[in-house]
């Protein structure tokens, strides 16, 4: 059942990008030229509904906490990060919307899609090497969350805050920015 789940959620999600033009890199790219803002509007209210809703459903017990894992924060992702933020605006693709592409047939997508798979089988083959390296090093203390959850083992930044609090908040922020920009071009 979880997996007909995560088919028809990723089947929606490919849609709901292809329908707001994230699958096209031109817009994308207008996007973080500043030019186009309409995607950078629905990315926001997309973040900020996703949130409210998941942290609402946390507190009040609709979504059990233990289907979500805060991942260990380590060296290697601020530095793959720093690579994806390179690539972005070079491609006009991240995975999720290149994979929504491929559904356009837009051959520079299977190109990107295709490099982030060999990415991933390089990292594969050389994480015995880079695991003693600072590359694997946690940072931050590893597990760590802004406001508490009900993980115990999962340390936060702000001591006695439950993490709706802070999680509404962000919501409500991006909720606004996204209410506030244009929605056409600039």
């Amino acid at each position: 059942m979880e997996l007909l789940l995560a088919v028809i959620l990723g089947a929606a999600f490919g849609f709901v990008l292809h329908r707001i033009g994230a699958s096209n890199p031109h817009n994308i790219i207008n996007m973080l030229r500043l030019t186009d803002l309409h995607l950078m509007k629905a990315i926001l209210f997309g973040i900020s509904i996703a949130s409210a809703l998941l942290f609402i459903g946390l507190a009040v017990g609709v979504i059990e906490p233990s289907h979500l894992d805060v991942k260990t924060t380590y060296w290697g992702v601020l530095a793959g990060g720093i690579m994806m933020g390179i690539a972005w605006p070079l491609t006009g693709y991240c995975p999720s919307t290149a994979v929504a592409a491929l559904g356009d047939g837009r051959k520079d997508a299977a190109v990107f899609v295709l490099g982030g798979l060999v990415g991933a089988y390089l990292y594969m083959i050389a994480y015995a090497h880079l695991e003693g390296t600072f590359l694997l090093k946690k940072l931050l203390g590893g597990n760590v969350t802004l406001a508490l959850t009900p993980d115990p083992s999962c340390p936060a930044l702000i001591n006695g805050i439950p993490g709706v609090i802070p999680a509404l908040v962000v919501a409500v922020i991006l909720g606004l920015i996204a209410w506030k920009l244009p929605g056409k071009r600039v």
